[in-house]
This record gives C-alpha cells, sequence and structure tokens, in this order.
C-alpha cells in the first residue's frame, strides 16, 4: 500500500501560524480609545474630590497637630496635645451629649414619619401631584425664616405653643433656657424640614415594588398593615439604609437650626448661656472662627469625623437588621 507523497510529507509536522498581522492606526486609536476613555469620564470627580475633599481633608489632620492659630498661622508642632486636652474639655463632651441627644430626637422620628406619610403618598389620593410637591416645600424654605417661625412658636412669653400648653393647665416653658425643652423644639425644627424630603426618597422607592407581590398578598387576607411591613418596606431596605446614613451625617452635623435658635448667642455659637444646646459644629466653630484656635478646632472636626462614622456604622447595621426582619 502506497502513500500519497503529499500525505507522507505531511505526516509528523503541525502547520506554521499565519502571521500576525499588522494593526492599523485606527483600530489602534479604537484601542486606546476602549481603554482610556472611561478613566477620562471619571476623572473630573476624582479631581474635584481631591481639591475639595481629600485636600481639606489631610490639611485639616495636619494643623490639628499644630498650635495653629487662625491669623497668626502655625506656632509649633505639638503632637496630639490638642486630641488629648480635647479628651479632657467638658465643653466638648456637653457638646457631644447635645450633638447625640438632637440627634436621637429629631432623626428616628423623622424617618418613622416620613415612611408613613410615604405610604400615604403611595395611595390613590386625587390631587397627588399638589401633595407630593406639598411635602417638599419645607424644605425649599430658607433655613433663616424656618428658625425665625420656629422662634416665635417656642417663645417664652407670648409663643403660640405655651399658649397651647395653658389651655391644658400647663406652665409656660422656657424653651431656649432647659436643656430638654430647648432639644424638643430644635428636634421639631430640624423634623419639619426634612421629614417631606424623606418621604419623597421614600414613595419614589414604593413605585418601584412589583404591584403583583400586593395583589397576591391581598387575595391571601393580608391586610394592609401586614402588607406595608412584609412587603413594602422589605423592598425598599436600600433606601431606607440610605436614608438611615444621610441622615446620621446630617444629624451629627447639626449647626444652623441650633445656632439662629438662639437669636442672643448667634455670634459666639455657644448654644444658650449655660450651653445647653451647643452642637460639636457650633463647638468647632466658636473655636475656631471666635477664639481663632484653628489647631483646637481641626482636632475637634476629625474627632467629629470619627464619631459620625462610628454611628452611621451602627446605624446601618441596626437598620439592615430591622428591615432584614421586617
Amino acid at each position: 500500500m502506497t502513500v500519497a507523497p503529499e500525505r507522507a510529507a505531511g505526516r509528523g509536522t503541525t502547520s506554521a501560524p499565519p502571521p500576525a498581522q499588522r494593526l492599523s492606526w485606527r483600530d489602534k486609536l479604537g484601542r486606546l480609545d476602549a481603554k482610556f476613555t472611561p478613566y477620562v469620564v471619571i476623572a473630573p470627580f476624582f479631581v474635584v474630590f481631591g481639591i475639595f475633599g481629600l485636600y481639606p481633608l489631610l490639611h485639616t489632620a495636619w494643623v490639628s497637630l499644630h498650635e495653629w492659630q487662625l491669623i497668626e498661622g502655625d506656632q509649633g508642632f505639638t503632637g496630639l496635645a490638642n486630641y488629648a486636652e480635647l479628651l479632657s474639655d467638658g465643653n466638648f463632651w456637653n457638646a457631644l451629649g447635645n450633638t447625640v441627644s438632637l440627634f436621637l430626637l429629631s432623626t428616628i422620628p423623622q424617618l418613622f414619619a416620613a415612611l408613613g406619610l410615604a405610604a400615604l403618598l403611595d395611595r390613590g389620593l386625587r390631587g397627588r401631584a399638589f401633595w407630593r410637591a406639598g411635602v417638599l416645600l419645607p424644605n425649599v424654605i430658607s433655613v433663616a425664616a424656618v428658625a425665625l417661625v420656629f422662634a416665635q412658636l417656642f417663645g417664652r412669653d407670648f409663643g403660640i405653643v405655651n399658649a397651647l400648653l395653658g389651655f391644658v393647665g400647663v406652665d409656660p416653658v422656657d424653651w431656649r433656657a432647659e436643656t430638654w425643652a430647648s432639644h424638643l423644639a430644635i428636634s421639631s425644627m430640624v423634623m419639619w424640614r426634612w421629614t417631606g424630603y424623606n418621604a419623597l426618597i421614600y414613595l419614589a422607592a414604593m413605585q418601584s415594588v412589583p404591584k403583583d407581590m400586593y395583589e397576591s398578598a391581598m387575595l391571601d387576607g393580608a391586610s394592609r398593615w401586614r402588607v406595608f411591613w412584609s412587603i413594602t418596606v422589605p423592598s425598599i431596605r436600600p433606601t431606607i439604609l440610605f436614608t438611615v446614613i444621610v441622615s446620621t451625617i446630617g444629624g451629627m452635623q447639626l449647626f444652623v437650626e441650633p445656632q439662629l435658635f438662639d437669636p442672643g448667642g448667634t455670634a459666639t455659637g455657644t448654644g444658650g448661656d449655660d450651653r445647653q444646646f451647643q452642637t460639636l459644629v457650633m463647638y468647632l466653630y466658636e473655636k475656631g472662627f471666635r477664639l481663632f484656635d484653628a489647631g483646637y478646632s481641626s482636632a475637634i472636626a476629625w474627632v467629629l469625623f470619627l464619631v459620625i462614622l462610628v454611628v452611621a456604622v451602627v446605624n446601618f447595621t441596626v437598620a439592615r437588621r430591622i428591615a432584614s426582619k421586617g
């Protein structure tokens, strides 16, 4: 039996790879465009963040390690002396306690009220666009105007709230002089401004919940209350977590409302005669812009950052567990 010469010659050998094709300049440009365009698109964010976010953060950390006057500048390196003094400062701990108190009194009721308000707006109401726009109105009004109105509402001598309390036999309350009274007044101001804003965020999330889930629950005989806590709340859990984190950051940085609530001490930032509603940001303002101690105020800023980080993580964990159980 004979083998064809061409088959015998090809037995035991491999075919040579085809010669590499040289890419044209258009193909090279297309590859470079696909590789580097995403980085060019996101570069503006990192540039802006580096200039207005990262650099001030690092510079504040550097200033906190120095005896630094706002006008005279650097007076020398002191290490952690500002932080050590801060931890033994009674005014700092008072401001921290006031901040946590105002945060809890304003944020927790605010988020529950926003959730209930969103559930009402999600129903088939007449004039839904009007009501949805109306709940956002407190947020677009100037905070100075809001503080002016609430200062009149909680006035000691001629305030409307004290007048209403008088009808039920309650003595007039000095809302600025007493610690808990001032905290309640300021918290009500914060709740009035931000409840509608959070309600619209929840409402947007509720609109994306599949309607067939509600229909199935109704066919099974579930009540509206059960449907809300078993379907609606778990379905919008990411949105709830988002509002918890954002409200935590805003609540721990509370400044404008308590600052304007004390007309006599607005320039000093002391938060009342006995510092009964001075927050951490107000104390930072007092040290940095009234006493010109930039080093000490920078230390306050960094401690505030760490406190917000811890509280945000705790709130995130608790809110996630509550939403998952619901």
